[in-house]
């Protein structure tokens, strides 16, 4: 099998209450903006380079109808692979499900503004794959 060329780049949480979480986390030193609370989906950037995602359950909803959330602490966790384009999450997804891997969601060009998809690890757990959009 070929190796796919990505970088571990977030890691995601789905969340039922965004500012618990964001009061939660900032307890814990991670530096969440100002007024993320009322986001749908926030970022924080952690030491190394790599980002802490959350995300609302009516965020994936969106982009994913059929999503039904896992029980509290459970699945509730991804973590995020950028690769180094758009056709690179194409041939990774393509990788992955052929080598037997579920895909959750089929390579697309979501609204934020990046190629995404998402599989599934050996024990379910969601591996976001994901390319900025050429500008």
């Amino acid at each position: 099998m070929t190796k796919i060329e990505a970088r571990p780049d977030a890691i995601g949480v789905l969340v039922t209450d965004m500012a618990a979480t964001c009061g939660f986390y900032r307890l814990l030193g991670v530096d969440i903006p100002d007024g993320a609370e009322a986001e749908g989906h926030v970022e924080a950037a952690l030491p190394g380079g790599m980002r802490l995602m959350f995300d609302t359950e009516d965020v994936v909803r969106s982009f994913s109808p059929g999503f039904v959330p896992p029980p509290r602490g459970a699945g509730r966790v991804s973590l995020a692979f950028l690769l180094p384009d758009a056709a690179g999450v194409d041939a990774a997804h393509a990788a992955l499900t052929a080598a037997g891997h579920h895909s959750e969601t089929a390579p697309f060009d979501a609204p934020w503004g990046q190629r995404y998809a998402v599989v599934h690890d050996p024990d379910g757990t969601g591996v976001d794959l994901f390319a900025p959009l050429a500008s």
